[in-house]
């Protein structure tokens, strides 16, 4: 009987072990198929996902509008509403953005975006993926490179990413791109590299460098990351090219990262300089100066127009006449390559200038600077052929003039262009592109800032009149 006992126990034993196995072996390929259904992606997404921000922006729109335009010209109607109603008033509507943006520093609570994002935003809300609402402020943003920095407070440290590299990035590998497309908060797409180096031209500016991909980017989309396999930040989304259909661009972060320094430190980003005018170089030109053809189809080059002095370019010993062909071992083709160099040389960081000098290929390093206010108004005068001055007591009383901010212009050079087009002694400037001159501090900063460009608008007074303008630079 007690055998009969023991022989039960063994098998109950038994079987409770083998109910115990299979349970663990189903349990053990549950986790073997979850660990497969982890893929590289899915762990960079949850790395990453609670850095990325949503975005919104609202501007103030004030319009004068006539309601009753479409009773007008009817006598009756004209008599009524001008006796009973003000036809010219001011409707007043809040025109809303909406965009992404990436936590880059959680500690001090910085947030890389897009400047078309934030752009003419009045307030800016910030809203994290455990919904957390911040009012943000603009740090500063850079319209060149469409690239902005917001900061938001936060009692506590906030997730943020960590910064890639662009050095070694490869056509073909997988990217991730995180973002708010069309108002769903944290979409995922993937894709892959397309292409490096890619330029894109909008109505008013040309974007350089960019990363191409064929990961879903829309305009919800911008200021979003471009991630690696790992979850790096590579790249910032950009949805600048409205005419892309399966084609996303992304602004490399190797780029990016002097562009965020400036603006964190200075507000803006401040352009590195050595002195140098350059020029296109024709063919012609090229032959003429015996460049080889094989230089030329590598590197394309530069003329040096003018050595500006002082200067870290007269000081280094480059001449006028002396041909640029790369600077720091990337071709220089154009004379927007040589700015964008120069926009990502942090100042006071040596380059090294590869020139061709009398049928000669030397090496010359210069160091970079800031460039030097005290040359904005020289520079001002040579291209723009005008003298300007504050705005006092005297000045206005010797030009009847009707303002109290901006720069007067004071003398002209009759051979400049503005004289051309009559503009004359007396005329207010008060803007230049995008930056507003109230007095000659601002009249310096603009002038500086695009001393690159080929083309300024300027916003001219004279008298009650103003006259925006478009003028070679």
């Amino acid at each position: 009987m007690a055998n009969n006992h023991r022989w039960a126990l063994s098998g109950s034993i038994a079987g409770w072990a083998l109910t115990l196995i299979a349970f663990l072996a189903i349990a053990a390929d549950a986790h073997a198929e979850t660990i497969s259904r982890e893929s590289p992606v899915v762990k960079a997404v949850r790395k990453i996902g609670p850095a990325v921000v949503n975005i919104s922006s609202r501007q103030e729109v004030r319009q004068r509008t006539n309601p009753f335009s479409g009773f007008s010209g009817h006598p009756f109607f004209d008599s009524f509403f001008k006796d009973f109603f003000d036809p010219d008033f001011e409707r007043h509507y809040q025109r809303a953005s909406l965009g992404s943006g990436v936590i880059i520093d959680g500690r001090r609570g910085y947030i890389l975006t897009n400047a078309h994002v934030i752009e003419k935003a009045g307030t800016i809300d910030v809203v994290l993926k455990d919904e957390r609402e911040f009012k943000a402020q603009i740090v500063g943003a850079d319209p060149d490179s469409d690239l902005a920095v917001l900061r938001i407070e936060s009692g506590d440290p906030l997730p943020a990413v960590e910064m890639g590299s662009g050095q070694d990035l490869m056509i073909g590998e997988t990217v991730i791109a995180i973002g708010n497309p069309f108002g769903f908060s944290h979409t995922v797409t993937t894709g892959v590299i397309s292409a490096l180096n890619r330029s894109v031209r909008t109505d008013d500016r040309v974007y350089r460098d960019f990363i191409q991909t064929d990961a879903s980017i829309n305009p919800g989309n911008s200021g979003g990351p471009l991630l690696n396999i790992y979850g790096d930040l590579i790249g910032i989304n950009t949805a600048v090219y409205a005419k892309a259909q399966g084609i996303g661009f992304a602004i490399p972060i190797d780029r990016a990262k002097k562009i965020i320094s400036d603006l964190i430190q200075y507000g803006e980003v401040i352009q590195s300089w050595i002195g140098l005018i350059i020029q296109p170089l024709d063919d012609d030109l090229a032959r003429y100066l015996k460049i080889p053809d094989r230089l030329r189809r590598k590197n394309g080059g530069i003329l040096v127009k003018e050595v500006l002095s002082p200067s870290p370019a007269r000081k280094a010993g480059i001449q006028n006449g002396d041909i640029i062909l790369s600077i720091g071992h990337r071709p220089i083709a154009s004379r927007a390559d040589y700015q964008t160099i120069l926009k990502e040389t942090r100042t006071g960081r040596p380059l090294s200038l590869t020139l061709w000098r009398d049928s000669k290929q030397l090496e010359i390093d210069v160091k970079t600077t800031r460039f030097p206010e005290n040359m904005a108004e020289r520079l001002a005068r040579k291209n723009f052929g005008i003298t300007v001055g504050d705005i006092t007591p005297k000045n206005r009383r010797r030009y009847g003039l009707q303002t109290e901010k901006g720069v007067v212009i004071l003398e002209m050079d009759r051979q400049a262009y503005l004289t051309r087009i009559g503009v004359r002694p007396g005329d207010v400037i008060h803007q230049i592109d995008e930056i507003t001159v109230n007095d000659l501090n601002d009249y310096h900063k603009a002038v500086a800032r695009y001393r690159h460009k080929s083309s300024l608008v300027i916003l001219l007074q004279r008298k009650d009149q103003l006259y925006y303008l478009t003028v070679k630079n």
